[in-house]
């Protein structure tokens, strides 16, 4: 069967380059050569993240990381930040661990702020939050920076942060920020198969997961941390995965962080141009669009141009591209195409003219 490219929200296009890697020749987990292989990477991760603190990898997808998080950090009460169908399953995820959670929800499209944390927080009621940085359901970003500047005011409540369809994509300092975990899974931005996590935690984290009683082992934060000062992981690692992880970093600094930023604005522009070249509006909130992704409206906001989006995919579908069809509750009044990982101008501009050549039978 001919290969169709990908182009919705994650998983994306994979490199040749990245599935030889993956091909590598198999080591032992405990033995120098994956010793070697993690503290070949751990430099480049920290880089990357913008930290002096250790890079954990997981063999799981961000949500094992996500689900690690709340074991690891709310003993008393997590204040779930909502605003699409991902950071609304948090709630749910955070509830059945067992833990005391309450929904700060806002309307599907719009941004989390900070003055609504900080109402939540003034309370003493939370000793966690989670915010998705980049809710990919709707192609909203919240503001990082602004929401992360309350942890000096609340130095006591544990910051949780999903980055997991914008870290490479946009800088993200971890320690900058003075959050306390930052997580994402490989198969977004960072252009690898699904199955692995990179994750980060302050000492503050680490210290309060010293004492939850009730941590477990998979997702244990003390553990990681104990591995990888050895360059090692807690349990066998996807070591095919690492292999890979350890071709697409060269690749990134090959590139040039900042010449990899600047792809991901343009390439995402140039999508946010198709949309509005055709009558259409965007999703979310103006000013909070996400740079890896675009939601477009179909429906699910005011005015704008409206198609057949199911039928829009097959035309597309039928020229080598699948695109998304929206998700969970806008599914079909809106559709969302990707540019994130190692998409170009060239690459983005054989999309549009297939979108181009589908728009014309619609």
């Amino acid at each position: 069967m001919a290969h169709i490219k990908l182009h919705i929200p994650g998983p994306v296009e994979v490199s040749e380059k990245t599935f030889k890697a993956l091909c590598t020749p198999m080591i032992g987990h405990r033995g120098q050569g994956f010793k070697d292989l993690y503290a070949k990477m751990q430099p480049q991760l920290q880089t990357l993240l913008a930290t002096k603190q250790l890079v954990y990898l997981s063999t799981s997808s961000a949500w094992g990381v996500m689900e690690g998080a709340v074991r690891n950090l709310v003993q008393k009460k997590v204040l779930n930040c909502m605003c699409g169908a991902f950071s609304d399953k948090w709630f749910d995820v955070s509830k059945k661990c067992g833990k005391q959670a309450e929904a700060l929800q806002v309307e599907w499209g719009s941004p989390i702020r900070a003055e609504a944390i900080d109402k939540k927080l003034a309370t003493g009621e939370f000793d966690a939050i989670t915010l998705i940085h980049n809710e990919t359901s709707t192609g909203t970003m919240s503001p990082l920076s602004e929401i992360a500047a309350l942890k000096k005011k609340y130095p006591d409540v544990m910051f949780i942060v999903d980055a997991v369809s914008s870290l490479t994509a946009l800088p993200i300092k971890f320690d900058e920020l003075g959050i306390d975990v930052l997580l994402a899974g490989t198969q977004k931005a960072f252009a690898l198969p699904p199955g692995l996590a990179v994750f980060v935690c302050s000492p503050a984290a680490l210290a309060k997961a010293a004492t939850a009683k009730d941590r477990g082992y998979y997702f244990d934060f003390v553990e990681f941390e104990k591995n990888a000062k050895d360059s090692m992981t807690p349990s066998t690692p996807s070591i095919p995965h690492i292999y890979a992880l350890s071709s697409k970093l060269d690749d990134f600094f090959a590139e040039g962080l900042e010449a990899r930023y600047a792809r991901h604005k343009k390439t995402n522009q140039m999508t946010c141009d198709w949309a509005a070249k055709h009558g259409f509006n965007l999703f979310p909130e103006p000013g909070f669009e996400s740079v890896t992704l675009t939601c477009v409206s179909n429906g699910a906001r005011p005015g704008g141009r409206t198609v057949d989006v199911a039928k829009l995919q097959k035309l597309v579908k039928d020229q080598g591209f699948l695109i998304d069809g929206g998700y969970g509750k806008i599914k079909g009044t809106t559709f969302r195409l990707s540019n994130m990982g190692d998409e170009t101008e060239a690459t983005m501009n054989q999309l549009y003219a297939a979108l181009d050549k589908a728009m014309l039978s619609l």
